[in-house]
């Protein structure tokens, strides 16, 4: 399923440095990894909970017709809450 994303998500996960890292998402702990590709118009960021169950996985690109989402398997609306709301604890 693809969604469009509007510049609040743009801008929260284009903050987010590339390589992985540790953050925080309300009270979990997740390790993550963000890789840009295509001279920069496409994004992975896949996230896992550490000590728990929960996983993050999308695709974003920019097209001509605007910057599409792909989350992995899971709603839009959980992958968009949770790059909104990751708090980086390393960089």
């Amino acid at each position: 399923m693809t969604a469009t994303v509007d510049a609040r998500f743009l801008d929260a996960f284009h903050a987010l440095p590339d390589g992985t890292h540790t953050g925080r998402y309300q009270t979990r702990r997740y390790v993550w990894s963000k890789s840009t590709f295509n001279t920069g118009k496409s994004w992975k960021l896949v996230a896992e909970e550490l000590g728990g169950p929960d996983y993050i996985s999308l695709n974003l690109y920019a097209l001509a017709s605007g910057t599409r989402l792909y989350p992995c398997e899971m709603p839009a609306a959980k992958v968009i809450a949770f790059v909104r709301g990751l708090i980086i604890e390393d960089q």
